[in-house]
């Protein structure tokens, strides 16, 4: 039996307004691990070990969580922290009307529960994790640039698909690989 670390996910496009938010970041030499701009997400639900014979069971689910939807837009806007401005360990970009985001989160949610996997004890928060903090190393300066971004606007996105994606962590890094992608 094969197994992989696994999630389900939204890809988003690194656009220039993403990017200049990232190198602002790690310009600073604050003590953050940003995210890859190849590797931008939303993750809907994180599976963690996935045995390979569920994939096509867990492709079904995320179908039928979409049945009704067709593609549609995100605004991304402001920047903020998890789980708060004391003691950071999540810096993110907020999910404007995420309102068709949380009903697929919590249909894959009940859904995949079927299967094995463990149910989210907390209600979906849409957003887009752009760095980990390890410690607080430049904190000062790092809040300074999340301000900066609170209210910015980072664009529209348009949503085409639903993905299960592969997870393999490296020492540079994680990598990224869509096992099945579901359209909308």
């Amino acid at each position: 039996m094969s197994v992989f670390r696994g999630f389900i996910a939204v890809d988003i496009k690194a656009t220039d307004k993403i990017i200049r938010f990232l190198d602002e970041i790690n310009k600073i030499n604050a003590d953050v691990k940003t995210v890859d701009s190849k590797n931008i997400h939303i993750t809907l639900k994180f599976l963690g070990d996935i045995q390979n014979e569920k994939i096509e069971s867990i492709e079904e689910i995320i179908k039928n969580s979409v049945k009704e939807i067709s593609s549609f837009n995100l605004k991304l806007i402001g920047s903020s922290v998890f789980p708060n401005k004391n003691y950071i360990r999540v810096v993110w970009i907020g999910i404007e009307d995420s309102d068709i985001l949380k009903n697929i989160a919590r249909n894959i949610d009940e859904e995949i529960a079927k299967l094995g996997f463990k149910k989210e004890k907390r209600g979906f928060s849409a957003h887009l994790t752009l760095g980990r903090v390890k410690t607080a190393k430049n904190k000062d300066k790092l809040l300074k640039i999340i301000e900066e971004y609170t209210d910015f606007d980072f664009g529209i996105q348009k949503v085409n698909s639903i993905k299960l994606k592969k997870s393999q962590l490296t020492p540079s890094g994680p990598i990224y690989t869509t096992i099945k992608e579901v359209k909308l």
